[in-house]
């Protein structure tokens, strides 16, 4: 690129005037190249914080099973005829012995924290991969694989939660997410530098005056969640800092594929011990699990038994976090406690809170709590989802207000074809923007509309999500911005609008019934949809009456031009 005007002008790039100009600088491009992704990863994050609701409003098919069973087991333990830990133990083991004997782990779930639920079993298969099986809690025989019925298959909220970290890309789109989490915090701290009245900013906000209007917008958003920003930002880089910096895995474990499970391995369970050649029977696994769960203070989650079989078993029991010890807690690591299979000394016990590993491993941890916001209960999942759409529009605002600058100021940074820069850039704010939130509505209606019985239907429902997401890039490419603009938010408000109508004449279901039921989760969502789509629909009569005012003025400008001559 060549040198173009602009650059002789003192102040106009990154080495050029003093500190704030420099940050300015910084602040604006590093903040525009990444504002797309970070709205992308911030909107499916916020979004994940109600991850459960969400899975919860796409599975209808469980809810009146999940009720069923809820009755069989309160009726089953009234009459006293409840299946005990015990037994479900028993059981677990006895299917473990015959189906899958040489597993180098037996992992049992055998109740929920309230003492019912399913019983369930996990191994690693030949792959390494971890499986499963469910078993009848009245007789102990494996359930068959269609036993729930005709459900939908769906990722549920835990596509957000994939996409905001990963962008289902596996590692490398964690190592994307991290390149743009670093950026984030890079632009917030010049930010700060750069705005030398920031918090008396957010104090101001003067309505319909443009590119001041889009400032003030984004300083006040910025201003407000300053601190959760930050905290979001490095937390999210340092729960995955092993991903980001593994030369001191590497250099104690080597850089093979395996390195990161040992260390994993030995972090989470120091001194496993290996297979000692001498075969011996897995215990009853009742008593262990009692003494657990006394010494830890917490019901019995899961059993695991390593090394079944072998002399060298030991016997691992992990606790259920209540809702109360999770609140009050910034670690969400549960109660754990190690025994000898063969002597039953305890080996290791961890009480609720702590971690294994150091300071470090509980710093991780806590980090990891803070993050996913593991603690304060529904109170502060809304702290959250308020901060993290806050944090989603100080990137729409900024991206905007690059654009808004520039119409009245053109400087000219990429020479002869700044033009058509500043129209991609258009192009991509409509995408980004209002094209997320298309493409997000859209992946709420496919689960509604995609048949049941379809194969590979998962993968369906983020076909529609990035499909949508790829025609709104193209629209918004192809289309005049104020155009685009206003035909994405009307779709967007349309499919938020009418998200419980097609809800209702799909499934039945209706969000009236939803809070005459108690089904507060599904209410939510539908509500959320419906306060979404009148955010939406604002936004539009905005668009629509500033696209009313343009059109006047041209004419105007017209009729002027023609009476003069």
């Amino acid at each position: 690129m060549g040198t173009t005007a602009i650059d002789k002008r003192p102040g106009s790039g990154a080495g050029r005037g003093g500190l704030r100009q420099a940050q300015a600088w910084l602040h604006t491009w590093c903040g525009l190249w990444f504002s797309w992704l970070l709205y992308a990863v911030f909107l499916t994050g916020t979004l994940a914080v109600f991850q459960e609701a969400i899975s919860h409003w796409m599975t209808p098919e469980h809810h009146a099973e999940e009720a069923a069973q809820e009755a069989a087991q309160a009726a089953a333990q009234a009459t006293g005829q409840a299946s005990s830990r015990g037994q479900r133990l028993a059981w677990g083991a006895a299917f473990m012995e015959k189906y899958h004997q040489g597993a180098e782990m037996w992992e049992i779930w055998p109740t929920d924290a309230k003492g019912g639920g399913e019983l369930k079993v996990f191994w690693f298969d030949k792959q390494r991969e971890y499986a499963d099986a469910e078993l009848d809690t009245a007789t102990g025989e494996p359930m068959a694989a269609d036993h729930h019925g005709v459900g939908r298959a769906t990722e549920g909220g835990n596509h957000f939660v994939d996409f905001h970290y990963q962008l289902h890309a596996g590692q490398a789109g964690l190592w994307v997410v991290g390149v743009a989490g670093m950026a984030m915090l890079v632009a917030l701290i010049s930010g700060v530098i750069t705005h030398k009245r920031i918090f008396q900013d957010f104090f101001t906000f003067r309505a319909r005056k443009g590119q001041r209007s889009w400032l003030d917008a984004h300083n006040a958003v910025a201003v407000l969640t300053l601190p959760f920003q930050l905290m979001i930002a490095y937390t999210g880089i340092a729960i995955s800092a092993m991903s980001f910096m593994p030369a001191g895995i590497w250099s104690q474990y080597g850089m093979e594929p395996a390195a990161r499970q040992t260390y994993a391995a030995e972090l989470g369970d120091p001194g496993k011990p290996p297979r000692s050649g001498q075969a011996m029977a897995v215990p009853d696994l009742e008593p262990f699990a009692a003494r657990g769960q006394a010494l830890m203070g917490q019901p019995v989650r899961a059993v695991v038994v390593d090394h079944p079989g072998d002399a060298a078993a030991r016997v691992g029991i992990y606790g259920w976090n209540s809702d109360a010890d999770a609140n009050k807690r910034l670690s969400p690591n549960t109660g754990m406690a190690m025994f000898s299979a063969a002597s039953g000394e305890l080996l290791q016990l961890r009480m609720p809170g702590q971690a294994e590993g150091g300071g470090a491993s509980l710093a991780q941890s806590v980090m990891g709590g803070l993050h996913m916001v593991k603690f304060g209960g529904w109170p502060m999942k809304w702290v959250y989802f308020l901060c993290g759409l806050a944090g989603t529009a100080m990137m729409a605002t900024g991206a905007i207000l690059f654009v808004v600058k520039r119409r009245s100021k053109h400087l000219g940074e990429f020479g002869s074809a700044t033009a058509a820069v500043y129209r991609l850039i258009e192009g991509l704010n409509v995408a980004a923007i209002a094209g997320l939130g298309v493409a997000c509505m859209g992946y709420f209606w496919a689960n509604r509309l995609v048949p049941l019985g379809i194969a590979h239907r998962v993968e369906w429902e983020l076909g529609v999500f990035f499909g949508l997401w790829f025609a709104a890039l193209l629209h918004g490419l192809l289309r005049a911005p104020a155009k685009a603009w206003l035909e994405q938010m009307a779709l967007l408000a349309a499919l938020c609008l009418l998200l419980p109508v097609l809800n209702a004449v799909t499934v039945g279901d209706h969000w009236p019934a939803q809070l005459l039921r108690g089904d507060w989760e599904s209410a939510g969502v539908e509500l959320g949809a419906w306060a979404f789509g009148l955010a939406a629909a604002w936004a539009c009569r905005v668009l629509w009456r500033r696209r009313a005012l343009v059109a006047d003025k041209a004419a105007s400008s017209t009729n002027n031009v023609q009476v003069g001559a």
